[in-house]
């Protein structure tokens, strides 16, 4: 199953959010940077450890392996910034509503857990420029596959609490029925048991996921606008939201994200996949 994801205009606002939100620099005449406050560059450079926040069952982008540790495409991402900040990461498994507490709360000094994003999280947080895309999708039971919205109708929806799915779902398909679950996994099995017609979720997490469990299609592969998956940082920490920024655009080795995703998601969506229709690079869109 080929992910055919195609940019359109609507790419282009979520790009100018992030570019008001994240791009930024320095500090406004009534604000006074500290430099030790948790989470900064030199707070991080101190202490030596970069901590991150990672989705913990959200394989092939944030999953705890067979060894123990975490492993993924953000995981991969986070070990590059860590090695080029010279310090050890430590990572913090999350679920999709514990994204911003953990870096409000100063939990993590980072986030990078396949985090979409969108104007009312760009008020609670600060993204980097993007390093993948996305859309939407509805995943089903291949004996009574959902390929339209309106086949919803009189039924329950599976999404999991936090996310940008159950966010769309309720501002426009009101009417329809959710069954909203705390994490991923529990949302999968929930579908697996029969609890819900469908679930909603990214296509690249639906796509991985059918190709490991059959008798289950993305019947819906793009629903609502393309979205952005970006890094996040605690409000106002702009040190190191400049240094990742500077990481993505100038200091990441060449073509560092196809290499990511060649170690991390190539064997999960196949040889018919295109990275190029999910990666970034540099933080520049349709390039």
């Amino acid at each position: 199953m080929r992910t055919h994801i195609k940019l359109a205009a609507a790419l282009l606002g979520l790009a100018a959010i992030i570019s008001v939100t994240g791009c930024s620099s320095g500090t406004s005449a009534n604000q006074t940077p500290d430099a030790k406050a948790a989470g900064t560059i030199t707070a991080i450079q101190s202490k030596g450890v970069l901590t991150i926040g990672v989705f913990r069952d959200l394989a092939p982008f944030g999953s705890i392996g067979s060894n123990g540790q975490y492993v993924g495409y953000d995981v991969y991402f986070g070990d590059q910034l860590a090695r080029d900040l010279g310090v050890r990461t430590e990572y913090v498994g999350l679920d999709a509503q514990g994204r911003v507490p953990a870096l409000t709360g100063d939990k993590v000094d980072l986030v990078l857990a396949n985090f979409a994003v969108t104007a009312e999280r760009a008020e609670q947080v600060d993204f980097s420029l993007p390093y993948m895309k996305a859309y939407q999708a509805l995943v089903s039971p291949d004996d009574a596959l959902i390929t339209d919205i309106s086949q919803l109708d009189d039924k329950q929806l599976i999404v999991t609490r936090g996310t940008s799915q159950q966010t769309w779902f309720t501002q426009n398909y009101p009417d329809i029925e959710q069954a909203v679950y705390q994490t991923q996994t529990d949302a999968y099995a929930a579908l697996k048991d029969g609890r819900g017609a469908a679930l909603a979720q990214s296509n690249l997490d639906e796509l991985a996921w059918t190709r490991q469990n059959p008798g289950f299609t993305v019947g819906i592969e793009k629903i609502g606008d393309p979205t952005l998956v970006a890094a996040a940082v605690k409000k106002g920490n702009q040190s190191l939201l400049d240094w990742v920024n500077e990481e993505i655009t100038t200091n990441l080795p060449d073509h560092f994200f196809h290499d990511d995703y060649q170690a991390t998601l190539e064997a999960v969506y196949g040889p018919e996949a295109d990275p190029d229709d999910i990666v970034v690079e540099r933080g520049q869109i349709g390039q």
